[in-house]
């Protein structure tokens, strides 16, 4: 079984990368249901875009949320952009700062920059100038 899995992980990932969706979401959806963070999180761009199958809110929050929940910094990330821009879910500028903070913390620079970002805004924290730069200054360290 293991060797099926990862032979899907091969072909589904090439799949996706060579935009040939309907196909990466058969090889990608039996590794997302064993718990795989990196296809959860492909599935979840998937549904969220409509790539190759119908565009689903509740699929791709469901795949995100998943991925997100086991530390995957990128679906963290992602999932604190859903909360922010209140797609797939409601707006909620305070859920997306924790998210973002999970993904900043593991050193993604978009996270960085965003968390930054709203630290200097107040927006879903409390406004903080020390707290933007500190996030700005790890963001361009790590770029």
């Amino acid at each position: 079984m293991t060797d099926d899995l990862d032979m899907n992980r091969v072909s589904g990932m090439a799949a996706f990368e060579a935009k040939e969706f309907p196909k990466a979401w058969q090889f990608l959806l039996p590794l997302a249901e064993t718990g795989d963070a990196e296809a959860q999180h492909r599935l979840a761009i998937m549904a969220q875009n409509g790539l190759g199958r119908v565009k689903s809110d509740t699929e791709a929050l469901k795949w995100m949320r998943a991925s997100a929940a086991q530390g995957y910094a990128l679906a963290q990330h992602g999932l604190g952009f859903m909360y922010l821009h209140g797609e797939c879910v409601a707006r909620d500028p305070v859920e997306a700062a924790k998210w973002f903070q999970r993904a900043a913390e593991q050193g993604l620079a978009g996270s960085q920059m965003t968390l930054g970002m709203m630290y200097e805004q107040g927006l879903g924290v409390d406004k903080n100038d020390a707290e933007a730069r500190k996030w700005y200054a790890k963001a361009e360290a790590g770029a």
